[in-house]
């Protein structure tokens, strides 16, 4: 737990001096979300119904733009190799990782989500719903494209590869994510749907880090 939590501070570390890619994360959450409403017209039913989806998918896919520098930067300048070397084992390695794009990308989103929920004028009673949908939900987002990154490492155009690999994983996640806030909405109980994500986040929990150390191996090697 102190290699953890050592590499977990430097994650950190290094995200605050490069805050412009967590930033670009969260700026590009918002003008995405921002976009719907001039396409589709600033209708408070039509907006209301769909703004579940549109924060879930501007979610999901702004969580994917700090993934192509999780590990490519470390791998770059040998620093993937002396942490692997570090007597900390590569799934835990992976979980640290995990943890710190949670804390610097999937929290900032999960911050914003409510006034861009109010925005495009979701019904109230949805919206703390969404958030706690949405808490499961970008820790999945999290531990996915961690594992997704750590596959494609090393790999010709792994910056196209990533989204074709992490984006359908991420299916399921999308669809209870916004079924528990669309019940909400309609005055239905969303505890199955959240259940079902919570279910999900057990079993990627162990799984996720172990998939993307034994990737992280297979790449160092």
């Amino acid at each position: 737990m102190k290699m953890f939590r050592a590499l977990l501070a430097r994650e950190l570390r290094l995200s605050v001096r490069h805050g412009s890619d967590s930033l670009a994360a969260l700026l590009f959450f918002v003008l995405a979300a921002s976009l719907f409403p001039l396409a589709i017209g600033p209708a408070p039913e039509t907006l209301g119904r769909i703004a579940p989806g549109i924060v879930w998918v501007c979610a999901l896919l702004a969580a994917l733009l700090p993934l192509d520098r999780l590990f490519g930067a470390d791998l770059d300048d040998g620093s993937l190799d002396q942490i692997l070397l570090s007597g900390l084992p590569a799934a835990g390695i992976a979980a640290a990782k995990a943890c710190a794009h949670w804390v610097v990308t999937g929290l900032p989103l999960l911050l914003a989500a409510a006034p861009l929920a109010v925005m495009l004028r979701m019904p109230s009673e949805a919206i703390p719903v969404l958030l706690l949908a949405l808490v499961p939900g970008t820790l999945l987002l999290s531990l996915l494209g961690t594992a997704g990154a750590a596959i494609v490492l090393g790999a010709r155009r792994g910056g196209v590869l990533l989204p074709l690999l992490v984006l359908p994983l991420t299916t399921p996640v999308l669809i209870f994510g916004v079924a528990a806030a669309d019940a909400a909405s309609a005055g239905l109980s969303a505890r199955t749907h959240l259940l079902l994500l919570t279910a999900i986040l057990a079993g990627a929990v162990p799984l996720c880090p172990l998939a993307a150390g034994a990737a992280l191996r297979g790449a160092a090697e």
